[in-house]
């Protein structure tokens, strides 16, 4: 047993010696420290502890489609890559994840332990802040083609151009064989002859439209221009009704005279003598 630890020991050395001094595809320098893209990698950092090539017991945490699994590699599995990693399903409880990480690590390396727990702790946060902001309401961003949006306006304006020269070069053509131009040396396809039959028809068919709505908006205005005379002549009634006032007349004044003069009492009046004279011999002649 000693001597199959021996070895695992021998071979990893001579793995990392040849990972860190001579050539590796995951490895990433740069000018202050070297980072590992291996998926499997524990930490990130390319370093003799944390590199899941040359360390034949090993163990990572990792995320898949928002479920945590633990990745354990073992010497015995080295020989058979399809088994080289059990994975073992963490449950969604906080607590009950931590202990399944401790029961499944228990007697490996410390500093493995807490890498472990450590990377759970991040994931579960990010997981977590996933959650909500799926959650809330966030504004979506649409990429706005400018290339294509000119390119389409240019389309639009020719086709826009060429529609208005067709439409000008239909309407002549119909014009000089209304006038007989062209006589009976012509050949045409029918349908674009129906096509100016539906166009005059519909043209009349507005005119006729626009006629009557004219005919109806006079009649119209006819009723209301009567509706206001009626309304004046009974409004000018009423006026010379209310201004109407019965005055005081010769019957009445004639009554009040009658009932303050005295029935049956002898009035003296003065007379002149001219008015005798012509008065008697007035009477004279009537009675002769």
């Amino acid at each position: 047993m000693q001597q199959d630890e021996v070895q695992y020991a021998m071979c990893a050395h001579i793995t990392w010696s040849i990972i860190n001094n001579q050539f590796c595809s995951f490895k990433v320098k740069t000018h202050t420290q070297n980072f590992c893209r291996n998926e499997y990698n524990l930490t990130g950092f390319c370093s003799r502890h944390s590199c899941p090539i040359a360390n034949s017991q090993y163990a990572t945490v990792r995320e898949d489609n928002g479920i945590i699994y633990l990745y354990m590699k073992t010497a015995e599995r080295n020989a058979f890559p399809s088994k080289h990693w059990e994975k073992v399903k963490l449950s969604r409880n906080f607590d009950k994840a931590v202990y399944q990480i401790k029961e499944n690590l228990l007697y490996w390396d410390r500093w493995i332990q807490t890498k472990c727990k450590q990377r759970f702790i991040k994931i579960t946060q990010y997981l977590i802040r996933m959650r909500k902001l799926k959650l809330r309401r966030q504004k979506m961003l649409v990429p706005l083609a400018t290339k294509i949006e000119r390119r389409e306006r240019r389309r639009e304006e020719k086709a826009l151009v060429a529609a208005r020269i067709d439409n000008a070069i239909q309407k002549e053509l119909m014009e000089r064989l209304k006038m007989g131009m062209y006589e009976d040396i012509y050949n045409f396809p029918q349908t674009a002859f129906d096509r100016a039959l539906d166009a005059e028809e519909v043209e009349e068919e507005e005119e006729m439209d626009e006629e009557e709505r004219e005919l109806e908006q006079e009649e119209e205005e006819r009723e209301l221009s009567k509706v206001k005379q009626v309304s004046e002549s009974m409004r000018r009634e009423l006026e010379m009704a209310d201004e109407f006032v019965e005055g005081e007349t010769d019957d009445d004044d004639d009554d009040e005279s009658d009932a303050d003069s005295r029935s049956g009492e002898v009035e003296r009046t003065e007379v002149d003598s001219d008015f005798e004279s012509d008065g008697g011999s007035e009477m004279e002649k009537l009675g002769q």
